[in-house]
């Protein structure tokens, strides 16, 4: 059995940076609280959480230092941190923070943006709440918004499909062409996931299978089982080496793994060491 590791794949520049920040923070401070998970995956959340950083949702009842995650947050809950005089560590992607300015450029300007993405995901709550009431959230698949806005501006949540969002576009401008007046498109989209997204559906041309690892709450790390499964081939998500199932690999010559944009190197390397171990006792068994 072969073993294959996309191309590109794991910890992105913005995450690790993250990351980094919050160490540091806790090693001059102690302790400091980060505003919700630093990243989504929570092995990484625990291995932080030893060394200090908590998490919470309500900063302003604390009065630790208060850190930004990696998703960023919107200007409400920068407010109140500010008026409780906590130091704020800000540890937001610089790709994020590009996507909150352009919709709060674009609001100030009187479009209505649209931001494609999970109305659910922290960075699309907090990109919302730069443009105030001027954005509306539209999910892959839902409904355009009735009746469509005549100034429009259109974002992505930036670790959405570069095609999904193409055909999000490709929509708009079929069905609305003649109710816009003006359209802005900004190009929001992370290049990391991007490549991370081609490398995993090239990948999964060449196998008999795919493990992707990530955590299940990890937007990023979803992308790329669906871009593994639309190449047609079975794909499984996990978030440890421990879920791996030996009837996934049984009768498979190569298996390929790839992995989410918050998923550590240690977490890659436990999955392939287990993978080596499955296809070990799949042999002995034949």
């Amino acid at each position: 059995m072969e073993i294959l590791l996309a191309q590109e794949m794991g910890f992105c520049w913005g995450v690790r940076r993250a990351i980094d920040i919050m160490e540091h923070a806790a090693d001059e401070h102690g302790e400091v609280l980060s505003v919700g998970p630093i990243v989504h995956n929570p092995q990484v959340v625990e291995e932080l959480n030893q060394r200090g950083v908590r998490q919470g949702e309500h900063p302003e009842d604390d009065s630790l230092p208060v850190a930004i995650t990696a998703h960023g947050v919107g200007p409400q809950v920068l407010a109140k941190v500010e008026a409780t005089g906590a130091e704020i560590i800000d540890g937001t992607c610089p790709i994020v923070t590009r996507s909150q300015r352009w919709a709060r450029r674009m609001a100030e300007q009187g479009f209505t943006v649209l931001v494609f993405g999970d109305p659910e995901h922290r960075e699309v709550r907090g990109v919302i709440g730069w443009a105030g009431n001027k954005a509306l959230p539209v999910r892959d698949g839902d409904p355009l918004p009735d009746p469509f806005p005549s100034r429009v501006a259109i974002i992505s949540q930036t670790t959405q499909s570069p095609e999904r969002f193409a055909e999000f576009v490709s929509e708009v401008m079929t069905k609305h062409v003649s109710t816009i007046s003006e359209l802005r498109l900004v190009n929001t989209l992370c290049d990391v996931t991007s490549h991370q997204q081609a490398a995993a559906r090239a990948l999964a041309a060449e196998v008999d299978v795919m493990i992707v690892v990530g955590g299940r709450d990890s937007a990023n790390t979803r992308h790329l089982l669906e871009v593994s499964q639309e190449e047609g081939v079975t794909a499984h998500h996990i978030e440890t080496e421990d879920e791996i199932e030996a009837k996934w690999l049984r009768g498979c010559e190569k298996v390929g793994v790839t992995a989410g944009a918050s998923t550590p190197d240690s977490s890659v390397e436990a999955v392939v060491r287990r993978i080596e171990e499955v296809a070990k006792e799949l042999e002995v068994a034949s």
